[in-house]
């Protein structure tokens, strides 16, 4: 796990090449303490960052090939490395032992086709030095970010993370997107392809580009397309999802240095670590934190999980959230809004973890391909209450927002839950697709920001509809989480919370043996009206104590509501109050108010638009 750095100027002269590129090194040390390198190509540069989890002694980066024409930086893992490693040697002399040489060797001798055969995670740059091309790819979700500017022609930069980015190219466009912020505030994240900056875009994930001096702009292809794996019976998908999701969390305890888990005590993180713990001769180190707030507190659901599989189990208590830490994270590491607060978090955990571990394993990915967020269950209760009378309907409205939203976690209120569900109905009566989370209803989006971005939301499907694993409402809104929450919150989230921590992440569900297993399946078997990932429980209940299974969903939410009653909320009024924005400070005071007054539960919106103003007071640029 590293990062990784691309220029390529002929305007520029060598030293100031190498110069930009030991700045945006230094900009990511996070990513990889255990070593660095500079290559310099004539007008074109490489640079990388190294956290040495295979080969430790071994596979330098920039990498090249023999004869001088090839130049490689990678960042991510490859698990089945020497698998291919046996195939690629008939025509190759291997001079290490890691998987970035079989990445070099698989991509000059089979082209961008060789992705199709490795499964891990990826972001890399290829230069081609004789016929100055590049290829640059990530991975099928897009589990590795890289970043693009092409602040003028010819001239081209990649950078695994923003503040490198900007040390490469700062010519490029960073003026803020009235486009992507309008997005930001609408579901708290820039959507797939672009940022929240004019003239910076990102290589997007499944995909490849390819570039040259010669030719008039970066030219992305889809590279991955899942095949769905479809199977006549449930008792038969039961089995091969039980094989492939262990055969999943084998291949990436694949490592030569010490591999714990992340454990909550749901049941993503409670399964891959049972999956992991009987693999294991030795002990598996767990790790979890926990909240003095009991409603959004699952540490003594993991000590519980921890208890029963025999793991070494660490937990921390979270107990404030830190405004300098929130700064550093945001502007220095994600570098742009980011509005998932569990960010902090998930930042914390990381930290916990890397004392102990340089990889750790996770549950992403189990939500969007096993129906597991309750917003499914939402919108199948939807379908009911759509054929209710408009009368009847406009009354259980009123009673509802008559009612005070509480701010317990949804997991543990009715009230709240209705709640979520009136908003929900007022979001599809919208002209807004769906894409997770909505911040806003279009009114509240109007009256936020007046004449507000309504751009067409530019989400390319992972596959053909009629290939698609379901063509009804529940089966759509799990292909669009994949393709957009997934890859922009989650995948972004942990990756940058990580990786400021030096510790790489790995994640079984999202093998792509196991995601066209999903995708393959009816949604039938994995959502229920009352109950999700069904298909998991019945492949594995027996793993896990039942309180796992039957417990209510909660996630990894954090107590925001209370930050706005404190000095949050008296930093959020200062920021409004003092910072020129796109958005209506009448209007923000106005959430302000009715959060303090608790009728309604702000917190999200207002902790998206405290990120907004917090990036335009620091001059909405990255920090490095």
């Amino acid at each position: 796990m590293c990062g990784v750095n691309f220029l390529y100027s002929a305007a520029l002269g060598r030293d100031e090449l190498f110069s930009r590129l030991d700045r945006a090194n230094a900009a990511m040390a996070h990513r990889g303490p255990d070593g660095q390198g500079v290559e310099i190509l004539g007008a074109a540069g490489l640079g990388h960052r190294r956290l040495s989890i295979v080969d430790l002694a071994g596979s330098p980066q920039p990498m090249s090939t023999p004869d001088g024409r090839m130049h490689l930086v990678f960042n991510g893992e490859i698990y089945n490395y020497q698998e291919l490693r046996d195939g690629l040697s008939r025509h190759w002399t291997f001079r290490t032992d890691g998987d970035t040489e079989v990445l070099l060797a698989g991509l000059v001798q089979q082209g961008a086709g060789f992705l199709d055969r490795a499964e891990g995670m990826w972001a890399f740059c290829l230069w081609d030095a004789r016929d100055r091309v590049l290829l640059a790819g990530r991975d099928r979700f897009g589990k590795k970010p890289l970043y693009l500017a092409t602040p003028a022609p010819g001239v081209i930069a990649l950078a695994s993370e923003l503040p490198s980015l900007l040390a490469l190219a700062p010519e490029a466009d960073w003026s803020e997107s009235r486009d992507s912020v309008s997005d930001y505030l609408r579901f708290g994240y820039a959507l797939p392809g672009s940022t929240m900056y004019q003239g910076v875009s990102e290589v997007r994930a499944g995909h490849t580009m390819h570039w040259s001096p010669t030719r008039p702009r970066a030219e992305q292809r889809r590279w991955w397309r899942p095949v769905p794996k479809r199977f006549s019976t449930r008792s038969e998908t039961q089995r091969e999802l039980a094989g492939r999701l262990d055969a999943a969390v084998r291949k990436r305890l694949i490592a030569d240095v010490e591999v714990g888990a992340f454990l909550s005590g749901g049941v993503d993180s409670s399964l891959v670590v049972a999956l992991a713990a009987r693999q294991r001769s030795n002990g598996l180190k767990t790790f979890t934190i926990g909240f003095s707030d009991a409603a959004f507190d699952e540490s003594p659901y993991a000590s519980e999980v921890a208890r029963h599989l025999g793991t070494e189990h660490i937990c921390e208590m979270y107990s404030r959230w830190s405004p300098k830490e929130l700064s550093e994270l945001v502007l220095g590491h994600v570098g742009q809004p980011f509005g998932d607060p569990s960010l902090l978090p998930t930042a914390m955990v990381s930290r916990v973890a890397a004392a102990s571990v340089k990889v750790a394993l996770s549950g992403d990915g189990s939500d969007e391909l096993f129906g597991g967020y309750e917003r499914y269950r939402g919108r199948m209760i939807m379908s009911w209450y759509s054929r209710l009378p408009s009368a009847l309907k406009r009354a259980v409205g009123r009673a509802v927002r008559n009612r005070a939203e509480p701010t317990d976690h949804h997991s543990r209120s009715l009230l709240k839950k209705a709640h979520l569900f009136i908003d929900l109905v007022d979001r599809h009566n919208s002209d807004q697709p769906y894409i997770a989370p909505s911040m806003f209803s279009d009114s509240q989006l109007e009256a936020l920001i007046p004449g507000a971005s309504r751009r067409p939301v530019p989400l390319e499907p992972l596959m053909p509809e009629t290939e698609a694993r379901s063509v009804d409402e529940i089966g759509a809104m799990m292909n669009a989480d994949l393709v957009s929450y997934m890859p922009m919150d989650i995948l972004v989230k942990v990756d940058r919370a990580s990786m400021a921590n030096s510790l790489e992440v790995r994640a079984p569900f999202l093998d792509s043996q196991v995601v066209e297993l999903a995708l393959g399946a009816p949604v039938g078997w994995t959502r229920t009206m009352f109950k999700g990932k069904a298909l998991l429980a019945d492949s594995f209940r027996g793993l896990l104590p039942a309180t796992v299974w039957n417990r209510r969903k909660q996630g990894f939410g954090v107590p925001i509501h209370d930050w706005f009653r404190g000095d949050l909320g008296t930093e959020l009024l200062r920021l409004n109050s003092e910072v020129s924005s796109v958005v209506s400070q009448q209007f923000v005071e106005s959430l302000f108010q009715e959060h303090m007054r608790r009728e309604r539960d702000h917190g999200y919106r207002l902790w998206v638009i405290y990120l907004y103003l917090l990036w335009k007071v620091n001059g909405t640029k990255p920090a490095f």
